[in-house]
């Protein structure tokens, strides 16, 4: 069985105009969401081999208050910085693992979770969370299959 799991960061704080997109921290907001997504992720029993995130600092911050809540180190990846669907299928795909979580950026989380769910998940705001699962050994396979269960948790 494949499962992923994918984040949208919890939000940024745009105040300081000066930082650049890349190095914007989370906001109380931010803050507030990522813990409470973090508690909801270990309520679901969703526990990943393999926790891959974005290196800008919202994405990296949220993803560690996942990791501190999963109790799993945090992949920090240049590439994962404005990912599109396809580059962050193909980080799951590459992790060498069968449960992997992504904590990324829009446009690509929407794109990948619209796409995975058949069109049945149309946005992934801040804090979002999406998790699929297929029958299936096979990471070549999940763009091509309906996935045996999915699930789509937001903060609201």
């Amino acid at each position: 069985m494949i499962r992923l799991t994918i984040a949208r960061h919890a939000k940024s704080d745009w105040s300081d105009g000066a930082l650049s997109d890349h190095d914007r921290p989370l906001n109380r907001r931010g803050e507030r969401d990522a813990p409470l997504m973090a508690a909801r992720l270990t309520e679901a029993d969703v526990h990943p081999a393999v926790l891959l995130s974005s290196t800008a600092v919202r994405a990296l911050t949220t993803a560690r208050v996942f990791g501190d809540a999963l109790g799993l180190p945090v992949d920090a990846r240049q590439d994962l910085y404005g990912a599109s669907a396809d580059e962050l299928l193909s980080a799951a795909t590459s992790s060498g693992a069968d449960d992997v979580m992504i904590v990324a950026h829009d446009p690509g989380m929407t794109d990948l979770a619209g796409r995975l769910s058949r069109g049945r998940i149309d946005r992934m705001p801040t804090s979002a969370i999406a998790t699929f699962a297929w029958e299936t050994d096979d990471w070549s396979l999940v763009d091509a299959i309906e996935p045996t269960s999915w699930d789509h948790l937001t903060p609201r």
